[in-house]
């Protein structure tokens, strides 16, 4: 199993540009996977120290394999959802990489559930010690519900046919049930563009089957509020959804929540928690696009924390005047 999860992380040159200058501290990969970003991270910058976590139990089993070279520079790896990251790091960290959407190996492994291209149970769990599976929601949520899951999720054209062919067709338990009942859903025209007419329905299915969307923007708050001055959060997208989560709360978190014309001077006191580290989201290279075309939907945003802003006399003044008062 330790051997499948052995592959070239997406943009791992860029993650490592923009962590290798970060000062000595602790490195949190949240999204720990294979170890592949994280070991050329280490690599590239001998003074971090590792804490990873990851919800899968056999990407950590790859990933303590891979990483045992670095010896006293992992401090711990965890076997939790990324969202749990403010429980797990406890001192201030100057690098966080998340690093979202399905890793390869799960793609290639038909007991997964995670692909269209091969017959497996309709699972899709990232944490097979959850209870919730993918063909659980196929087989017990009603229409509505059913076609909302996949608008959200991206398949936005056809969801309400998909839905209905999918109740008719219960119980759908297999990945080549669910991709035939979408083409039979689908009409013949529109199944020849646009890729695989089961694509969208599988990355819905599996962003609600482990809750991608609900947890991305708190944990994106949390690596913010987790990073010393200096420190710097990369965060790689491969959905729209996900990436204007993220977008939007790296923006926030630029401007403190700043509720002022953008046009005007700020007045309402927000104080910027970050700075961006570049215009937009940088994409992958033609380069790696042709080596991994599943590294083509990527998209990667970082940011830097800033030092928190000195106090000005007039909050000195408040305090000493709430010390004296009391």
């Amino acid at each position: 199993m330790t051997q499948a999860f052995t592959h070239r992380p997406v943009m791992v040159d860029e993650v490592v540009d923009l962590l290798a200058d970060v000062p000595a501290g602790l490195f949190v990969d949240a999204t720990l996977g294979g170890a592949g970003h994280a070991s050329a991270v280490l690599d590239a910058n001998a003074g971090l120290r590792l804490i990873g976590i990851d919800r899968d139990a056999d990407a950590l089993v790859a990933a303590e394999e891979r990483l045992r070279p670095y010896g006293d520079r992992v401090v711990a790896l965890h076997h939790a959802r990324f969202d749990r990251l403010p429980l797990v790091v406890t001192e201030p960290a100057t690098a966080v990489l998340l690093d979202l959407g399905v890793s390869s190996p799960q793609f290639d492994i038909a007991d997964r559930g995670f692909s269209y291209r091969h017959d497996g149970p309709l699972d899709m769990r990232m944490d097979r010690s959850q209870r919730r599976t993918a063909a659980d929601l196929v087989n017990s949520l009603d229409e509505q519900a059913l076609a909302r899951l996949l608008v959200r999720g991206g398949e936005g054209r056809f969801a309400r046919r998909i839905a209905r062919t999918l109740v008719t067709r219960r119980p759908v338990e297999t990945t080549t049930q669910l991709v035939d009942a979408v083409k039979d859903a689908i009409p013949a025209a529109a199944r020849r563009t646009g890729g695989h007419p089961a694509k969208r329905v599988f990355q819905a299915l599996r962003i609600a089957v482990n809750d991608e969307l609900d947890i991305l923007g708190p944990t994106v708050d949390a690596a913010v509020a987790a990073l010393a001055p200096g420190g710097r959060v990369v965060v790689l997208a491969y959905h729209s959804g996900e990436d204007r989560i993220v977008k939007a709360r790296l923006l926030d978190a630029s401007t403190g929540g700043c509720l002022c014309p953008p046009q005007l001077p700020c007045v309402c006191g927000a104080v910027p928690l970050v700075r961006l580290l570049n215009r937009g989201a940088r994409k992958p290279s033609a380069a790696e696009i042709a080596e991994n075309r599943r590294a083509e939907s990527a998209r990667l945003r970082a940011a830097e924390r800033l030092a928190a802003p000195a106090p000005t006399p007039t909050d000195l003044h408040d305090d000493d005047d709430e010390r004296s008062s009391s």
